[in-house]
Formats: structure tokens, C-alpha cells, sequence
């Protein structure tokens, strides 16, 4: 996914229409630089151009603020469907692989990745009314003079060039830096959640806050640093190229071939009004590219949330009779798969019952399965092998959501 894909899933009319009046609003400006360079050229003023002038600042004005509006609406539609399908699919996925993409990962998609996406929606709207400035202005470029036309081409080609290959590099730092977030997010949780922990153990908090957060953090800033670094030294050298052309318009081309004032005073004018937008457009670059990151990092996660059963698509039966009366584990099993471990823990196979009215204490030591067998007891875990019944009826993925709700849980890390 990218971001056009992004607003066009949202409404591509809406898109479309947001386009075309920024496009207004870019010719409009073009309209007014005609107007001023033709003064500017003319000794005398009249109605006509009073008048155009006027009635281009209404214009420019007028579809400004519509084109703005309509982008904003647009991309803010777009933020808010983004969280909601974030957040449904993350409820939708089974318990035990959110467990193995870790807290710290989902929270910082759910917070850091989609803040990103919103700075760059927020940059959208000028962002277009910028590039339909430019166009035009590039537009009234060529019919003042084709062949001086072609020297601004050639540089703004030369620009995006230079531009792209390091930013590219630019994208990889922050990359690296995304992956850096993760590990801090991942600290930032053993600081809320291990706060007693840390604290009863002074060599142990000195090294976690010394070793592991502080260099997790250096790092993440150093990557930071390095990619804003390259993006700032590429949008410097793009607005040195344009007062290249600036210089060659004004002192070389005139020596070679004869340019009517007009022309020259038109371009000079054109290409310094010109540089405002592009170094807009060059300063938002680095938010998109950390936007791309953030919707890299999203597709990822729902990409490998869509490869598990959505558990938004179980059946839930209604049934009066919503007592449990017995509840059979028939040679039950769930294995652990850890990326880290070679050998997996697999826990069982068990074969438990339980009866109406019965207390049942589960006792084992630390990581005996305690909590994996209540888990599946409970359906938060779906069995690998084996079968349950309640009252008699057969468990199954289709079912899960059901027979989930004749359970009641207190845990230990409960939420309310």
C-alpha cells in the first residue's frame, strides 16, 4: 500500500475533483505572474489588467481553500478508516500470534507508524496546490521561450536525479530506524511493566537503563540524524541548481543569443517565485518517506495477520440453554514455536474433565503450561491436536467464538 492508494481507497471522486481545482489554483498563479511580468513590461497601465489581476487573487484565493478542504477531508477519512481496520484486524487475529508479534510491535504501529501517516496527510494539501503551481509555472515557461525552456528542464531533470539516489539512501536510515523503534517500544514496555522489578535490583536497572534503552535510543536518533542530514544537503543542492539557471538566463544565454527583456525578466521572475514550492515539495519528501516506512511496517503486520483465521468471521450460536454442564479435553496439545529456540515446547496431550458444580485447582511449576492449558480450556488457544467437547458438543475453529462465552477470567495481567 501506498499513500495514493491509500486516499484513493477512501473516494477517488473526492481525489479527482480535489486535482483538478488545485490545478485551477495552479494556473491561476501562473496567471498572475503573466500579469505582473506584461506590467512590469509595459509602461502603461490599464483596465484589462487591473482586473485580471484582481480577478486571479479571487481565483487563486477561492480554490486554494476548496482544494485544501477537500484533501483534508479526504485524507482525514483515510486516517481514521486506517485505524479502524488496524485495530478490528489485530482484535480478529488469533491470541497466540499477536503473542509472537509482541506487544511493543503493535503498539508502536498502532501509535508511531499511523502519527507518521497523519504528519504526511496533513502535508498533502499544500503538497498539491505546490505541484499544480509548478506545472503551470513550467507551462508559461515554454511559451515564453522553448529553447530557455529546455536549459530548466535539463536542471530540474539533473535535480530530481540527484535527488533520488540519495534519498533513496535517506530511506534506508530511516528504516534502520523504524527497526530501532520497535526495540524501544519493547523497553519503554519493561519500564511500565517491570517498574517493581527495576527497582529491587540496582545492578540490574543500571544496566537496562545504561546498555540496552540508552543504546536502543542513541541508535535510533543516529539514524534519524543521518537520514534528515542526506535529505537536508539534497534539498540544498536542488535550490543552488535553480539559481544556476537563474545566473545562466540572466548573464550567459544573452551573450549568445539575443533574449527580448521580456522573456528574461519573465523567467527570472517565474524561477524565483518557483523556488518557494520546490522547497516545499523537497522538505515533505522526508515525511513521505517515513510515511512509506510506516505503511510498509503496517502492510507487514496485516499481512501476517491475514494469513491466520479472523476470528471476526466465527459463528456465534445463540442457544437458551448457555449452562456448562461438562467440559472433556480429549488428548488436547498446543506446541510453542519460538524463532530463538530450536526445540519448541509442546504441552500435552491432555485428557481433562470437568463437571457442573466442580472446584478444579491447576498447580505446576514455572513453565510447566499452567497458562497455555487455561488458555485453551478457555479458547483463547486453539488445540493442534485433539478434541473438546461442551455438553457434549464437539469444539471446532468455526464454533470458537461461542464457546468462549461461557467462560468468565480474572488474569493475572487483567484489564478492565
Amino acid at each position: 500500500m501506498n499513500l495514493m492508494s491509500l486516499l484513493l481507497r477512501s473516494s477517488w471522486k473526492t481525489l479527482a475533483l480535489a486535482a483538478f481545482i488545485g490545478l485551477l489554483s495552479g494556473v491561476s498563479t501562473a496567471g498572475l505572474i503573466v500579469t505582473i511580468n506584461t506590467q512590469v513590461n509595459h509602461s502603461s497601465l490599464t483596465a484589462t489588467l487591473i482586473w485580471s489581476f484582481i480577478g486571479l487573487c479571487f481565483l487563486r484565493l477561492l480554490t486554494n481553500i476548496i482544494s485544501k478542504y477537500l484533501l483534508i477531508n479526504l485524507a482525514e477519512k483515510a486516517i481514521l478508516e486506517l485505524r479502524l481496520i488496524l485495530s478490528e484486524k489485530i482484535l480478529a487475529a488469533p491470541l497466540y500470534h499477536l503473542e509472537r508479534l509482541g506487544k511493543h510491535r503493535i503498539l508502536a504501529t498502532l501509535t508511531d507508524d499511523v502519527v507518521a501517516i497523519s504528519k504526511t496527510v496533513y502535508v498533502i494539501p499544500t503538497l498539491c496546490i505546490d505541484i499544480a503551481i509548478v506545472v503551470s509555472c513550467l507551462f508559461y515557461l515554454f511559451w515564453l521561450s522553448p529553447t530557455v525552456f529546455i536549459l530548466v528542464v535539463i536542471s530540474l531533470f539533473l535535480g530530481i536525479f540527484s535527488y533520488q539516489q540519495v534519498a533513496h539512501k535517506a530511506t534506508l536510515f530511516f528504516t534502520l530506524a523504524r527497526q530501532q523503534e520497535d526495540r524501544l517500544f519493547n523497553h519503554f514496555r519493561s519500564i511500565t511493566e517491570g517498574t517493581k522489578e527495576l527497582k529491587l535490583h540496582y545492578q540490574r536497572r543500571q544496566t537496562f537503563l545504561k546498555k540496552e534503552l540508552q543504546e536502543t535510543a542513541q541508535l535510533y536518533r543516529r539514524k534519524n540524524v543521518v537520514g534528515m542530514t542526506i535529505f537536508a544537503a539534497a534539498a540544498s543542492w536542488g535550490n543552488i541548481l535553480f539559481f544556476v539557471v537563474v545566473g545562466l538566463v540572466i548573464f550567459a544565454f544573452p551573450n549568445l543569443k539575443a533574449i527580448p527583456t521580456n522573456v528574461l525578466s519573465g523567467y527570472t521572475l517565474t524561477i524565483l517565485y518557483l523556488l518557494s514550492p520546490l522547497d516545499y515539495i523537497m522538505s515533505a519528501i522526508p515525511t513521505f518517506s517515513k510515511a512509506t516506512v510506516a505503511l510498509e511496517n503496517i502492510d507487514s503486520l496485516k499481512l501476517s495477520l491475514s494469513n491466520h483465521l479472523h476470528e471476526s468471521n466465527l459463528i456465534i450460536w445463540d442457544e437458551a440453554d448457555n449452562l456448562c454442564k461438562r467440559l472433556e479435553l480429549l488428548g488436547v496439545t498446543h506446541t510453542y514455536h519460538q524463532d530463538y529456540e530450536d526445540t519448541p515446547f509442546t504441552l500435552g496431550p491432555i485428557d481433562l474433565t470437568f463437571s457442573d458444580g466442580e472446584i478444579v485447582f491447576i498447580v505446576g511449576g514455572n513453565g510447566s503450561g499452567k497458562s497455555t492449558l487455561v488458555k485453551l480450556i478457555t479458547g483463547l488457544y486453539v488445540p493442534e491436536s485433539g478434541k473438546i467437547y461442551l455438553n457434549g458438543k464437539l469444539v471446532t475453529e468455526k464454533n470458537q467464538e461461542w464457546f468462549r462465552q461461557y467462560f468468565s477470567v480474572v488474569f493475572s495481567d487483567f484489564y478492565l
